[in-house]
């Protein structure tokens, strides 16, 4: 009898607890805990949305109903991964528009054109 032909070959990714403090992942047969400190997009979240991690690629996990994505070796090395963004801030902008929008609308004159 010969074997059927393998199925494609899946990457997994699997909660398997979570507490208080974060949440234990198994990731390539080893378990890694990510705590709500380190990885706070995920404090708020309910259990369902935590244990639906998705493994795209090798080395990238995601969670659909979060929007999150990490690097799996964010997992084992936080430190490496700094929640800071290089965006550059755009408080004049948001000054400018405060200002616009505390002005007063200008009042028409109501004396007749000549």
């Amino acid at each position: 009898m010969k074997s059927a032909t393998p199925g494609r070959r899946t990457l997994g990714a699997e909660v398997t607890n979570v507490s208080p403090n974060g949440f234990w992942l198994l990731v390539d047969g080893r378990e890694v805990f990510a705590s709500f400190e380190a990885f706070p997009w995920f404090a708020e979240a309910t259990i369902q949305q935590i244990a639906d991690v998705r493994r795209p690629s090798l080395h990238h996990l995601h969670w659909p109903a979060l929007d999150v994505d990490l690097a799996v070796d964010s997992l084992a090395h936080p430190e490496r991964y700094p929640m800071v963004s290089r965006v550059r801030s755009n408080k004049r902008l948001q000054l400018a528009r405060a200002q616009r929008a505390s002005r007063k609308p200008r009042s028409r004159s109501t004396r007749p054109r000549s």
